[in-house]
């Protein structure tokens, strides 16, 4: 079992968040936490300012020095492991790595070796960023453990932040390959449509319109075939399973896809047909917009070719 340990993480307010409410000013300083999760510490006296406990609507002042208490999962739990890795490029901020299918992004519960998390370790050595502690070091977004291809994998906090502060902003590029059932009409198209937690099954999202944070997806038929359509789904924003949820909401669930589909898939398929294939953003150092392409896991060429 992992060892719960506590962490502290600690800023000085910048002139430009004076009387923004406090949870605000925290993810400005930390984007790669949300509001509602900054405000859930906030209720737990996880927060002080000054070191004096606040309420959540607390407006900030000038050089107001803001502690957050963080549980963080203790470093020896997290072992690095000598995993083979798909590099797509590598320099010393960041690499792009090909996560191969039935890989689960970082250790949680059932899931603490194997995991890209335990590869990278054993092959950047200490060169990982840290803003997320020892459970998610380097990593700044994740893909599902079905789900293949580009990962973005930070080496140090000032890769870590710049690549999160693109993430919280959509400037990022993220375009998905996925085969999903039916015909789909139109050739392109955008869903609309916010997403949170499904109201009876906790551990699946879905569309909800009182209590969903918003959710944008763009779509492009590459191919249709007689039962399923070949598309590229490019993401605006990135909620959990966006995707996966919107495609099942118009419809046109993806092939495999064991927990929003419609029906098992005849080609004994191991999870959801989706691939991040290609993935854009400026980097962190040079300022420069760089771009990278994963090629196509090779049972998903496969199934293309197979499919009528």
């Amino acid at each position: 079992m992992p060892v719960i340990v506590m962490t502290r993480l600690t800023f000085t307010v910048k002139d430009s968040m004076v009387n923004e409410r406090i949870d605000k000013c925290i993810v400005n300083e930390y984007p790669e936490y949300t509001r509602s999760f900054i405000q859930g510490l906030i209720k737990a006296d996880k927060v002080t300012v000054n070191n004096s406990l606040c309420k959540s609507n607390y407006k900030i002042k000038a050089n107001d020095c803001i502690a957050i208490m963080m549980e963080a999962l203790a470093e020896p739990d997290i072992k690095p492991q000598n995993i083979s890795l798909s590099i797509i490029y590598e320099d010393n901020d960041l690499l792009i790595v090909n996560k191969p299918k039935g890989m689960v992004v970082h250790p949680g519960a059932g899931h603490y070796e194997g995991t890209l998390v335990n590869a990278v370790m054993y092959y950047c050595k200490n060169e990982l960023s840290g803003i997320n502690g020892v459970l998610r070091p380097g990593i700044v977004h994740r893909i599902d453990r079905n789900t293949t291809g580009s990962v973005i994998v930070c080496k140090n906090d000032f890769s870590h932040q710049a690549i999160a502060r693109q993430l919280k902003e959509h400037s990022i590029v993220r375009k998905y390959h996925a085969v999903v059932h039916g015909i789909v009409k139109e050739d392109a198209g955008s869903i609309n449509a916010p997403i949170g937690r499904h109201r009876i099954d906790r551990k699946r999202m879905a569309v909800n319109e009182a209590n969903g944070k918003p959710a944008i997806t763009h779509y492009q038929v590459l191919q249709r075939f007689q039962q399923y359509t070949y598309v590229e789904c490019r993401l605006e924003t990135g909620r959990t399973h966006q995707i996966r949820v919107h495609m099942a909401y118009i419809h046109h669930p993806l092939l495999g896809d064991d927990v929003y589909g419609r029906n098992k898939s005849p080609y004994n398929l191991q999870g959801q047909t989706l691939h991040a294939k290609t993935i854009g953003f400026v980097h962190p150092r040079n300022g420069k917009y760089m771009e990278f392409d994963c090629p196509l896991p090779d049972y998903f060429q496969s199934l293309l070719h197979k499919l009528p």
